[in-house]
């Protein structure tokens, strides 16, 4: 069962007085005056309610008794409505809540289905500015979307600073499993986020180009703020992909550094421990006549050149930084 969590109606930017479900139409009815209803998981019965009382097309109650999967604007008539959806984590797990706006002469109704940031944090903002607030439904149509839109913020941050983190220990030691699979749930997330900011921008710029009696020209320009903002977002979401994908870049190209080094080493030494093995070998032939065997400190010789060899092969890896 849904609940109403603030409904109230409002006069030349301040507000008149706190109303009931029922009263939402005998209020919008009066000339300069706009009720605002702000609902947590409405159901049918709500909604039926409220479409009984402002007249919303059929179509934008089927619409909004269905769970969507992106940002979307619909117009119906002369009438508006949106689909948003704000950011949360949960448990570690990126979650986006949905929201429903609906917006016409006299009347904003917000459906928010899901514990996100509340939506009476806009309600004071606005009610703190009323000469802003005077606007009437557009300027709160506007404070809802920048407030949704600034949820947004505090969590690419928060991404942006983890990356930082990983690219710092990428650099200190090996890029292990539990890194690798960080960072591919960080570039899953970034795409989810796109997938819902990015379509805000669109909306936003046909909400600058619609021609509806409550929207006025003087508020378009804020619209084409939270347009602005929103390809802010998305460069710094571009940004923070670049990042995952150097992370991983760099992390391998250290390993092969690493493994190059390892390799060169098992090398020097390999050519270091065949030079004593291809004497020995030479001198193990059973073949009679060879020279140096008769001589009586032929052993002490050969033992001197092993080791002068292996001395000088030693230096000359330890010079060009093999050992």
């Amino acid at each position: 069962m849904g609940r109403v969590v603030a409904a109230a109606v409002y006069a030349k930017g301040r507000r008149v007085t706190d109303i009931t479900l029922d009263e939402g139409l005998q209020w919008a009815s009066k000339p300069g005056h706009f009720v605002w209803i702000g609902l947590h998981d409405p159901g049918t019965e709500e909604l039926s309610n409220l479409q009984r009382q402002f007249d919303l097309h059929e179509l934008a109650l089927e619409d909004a008794l269905t769970r969507h999967t992106r940002p979307k604007l619909e117009t119906f008539g002369d009438a508006l409505f949106l689909v948003v959806y704000s950011p949360i984590v949960v448990d570690d797990e990126l979650q986006f809540i949905e929201t429903q706006l609906f917006a016409g002469k006299g009347y904003i109704i917000s459906a928010r289905y899901g514990e996100s940031a509340p939506y009476s944090r806009v309600r004071q903002r606005c009610e703190a500015r009323p000469l802003l607030l005077e606007h009437g439904e557009d300027f709160v149509l506007y404070a809802l979307l920048s407030f949704v839109m600034e949820n947004y913020r505090p969590l690419m941050d928060s991404f942006h600073s983890e990356l930082e983190e990983i690219e710092q220990n990428v650099l200190d030691r090996p890029l292990g499993q539990a890194d690798v699979e960080r960072i591919h749930c960080l570039r899953r997330d970034l795409l989810r986020l796109r997938r819902y900011i990015g379509p805000m921008g669109e909306i936003c710029e046909e909400l600058q180009r619609l021609d509806f009696p409550f929207i006025d020209k003087h508020m378009r320009p804020y619209f084409r703020d939270i347009s602005i903002h929103v390809n802010r977002l998305l460069e710094d979401l571009t940004g923070l992909r670049e990042m995952a994908d150097h992370a991983i870049e760099i992390g391998l190209l250290l390993e092969s550094s690493r493994q190059s080094v390892v390799q060169r080493k098992f090398a020097a030494w390999a050519a270091i421990l065949a030079f004593p093995t291809a004497i020995a070998g030479i001198y193990g032939m059973n073949f009679q006549y060879m020279p140096e065997l008769g001589w009586h400190y032929g052993y002490f010789g050969v033992l001197g050149f092993v080791a002068t060899g292996c001395t000088a092969l030693y230096a000359s890896f330890k010079h060009y930084g093999w050992l």
